[in-house]
């Protein structure tokens, strides 16, 4: 039998229905007020195993709509402290990188390549020397958007488990950092919240060499936000 296949433009409605569809459960099912520090209060902190799950299951899909995964690793610093905040949030963040990876891969794969071909081969050039190194560097770096990445990378070429590995380790400095001020709001908060911003700025800095002996001419910047439409 012939596999179905279905236009490029309807994958694109679903596409959308299903985002707005998301969107719509998410605030009829009370999950708009998600990572709040009620929410924390009332469903997270002192819960026990529950609180862990709900949490790791909450941070991965609000990671993977696209919101900032800093946000995860705050709170999960301030419910379980720094050293458990900090694994938990790089772990909810990469569930929601493999969520979004995924759906690229299964739902998105004719639309984007289609729309955006020039933006996939610059995100191939420059990850396919060391996919693991370059993953790590793009999610060290604060730069494009960890959305984009997650589903650009769902499209392309680049080896899964790399991609995978490769963001998780990168997730943990930036984990480090705010489940460190996510922790400052219950004890020595002035301290361990400037304490946050100093790493913060000093992950920076020292990346920042890294990327550009990395780059060989290239920036992630054009890999992912220097792309137009194609014409017709």
């Amino acid at each position: 039998m012939n596999k179905l296949h279905l236009p490029v433009w309807l994958r694109g409605i679903f596409i959308i229905l299903s985002l707005v569809g998301l969107g719509l459960l998410l605030k009829n099912a009370g999950l708009d007020h998600l990572f709040e520090r009620e929410w924390i209060n009332d469903h997270v902190r002192g819960h026990g195993l529950r609180g862990y799950v709900l949490f790791l299951a909450a941070g991965a899909v609000i990671s993977a709509i696209g919101l900032p995964r800093q946000i995860v690793a705050f709170f999960g610093g301030y419910a379980f402290g720094v050293a458990i905040g900090t694994v938990l949030g790089a772990v909810a963040a990469l569930g929601g990188c493999i969520l979004a990876f995924f759906y690229a891969r299964l739902f998105g794969r004719a639309v984007v390549r289609r729309m955006f071909p020039a933006k996939l081969k610059r995100f191939d050039n420059f990850v396919q020397a060391d996919p693991l190194s370059m993953t790590l560097l793009i999610r060290l770096l604060p730069v494009g958007s960890n959305l984009i990445t997650n589903l650009v990378a769902g499209v392309s070429s680049i080896p899964k488990l790399k991609f995978f590995a490769g963001s998780f380790i990168g997730y943990l400095p930036q984990a480090l950092i705010f489940a460190l001020a996510g922790d400052g709001l219950t004890v020595d908060s002035h301290w361990r919240i400037g304490s946050s911003i100093a790493l913060f700025v000093l992950a920076g800095l020292l990346a920042l060499p890294l990327y550009r002996r990395m780059r060989h001419g290239q920036t992630y910047d054009e890999a992912l936000e220097t792309d137009t439409l194609p014409r017709r």
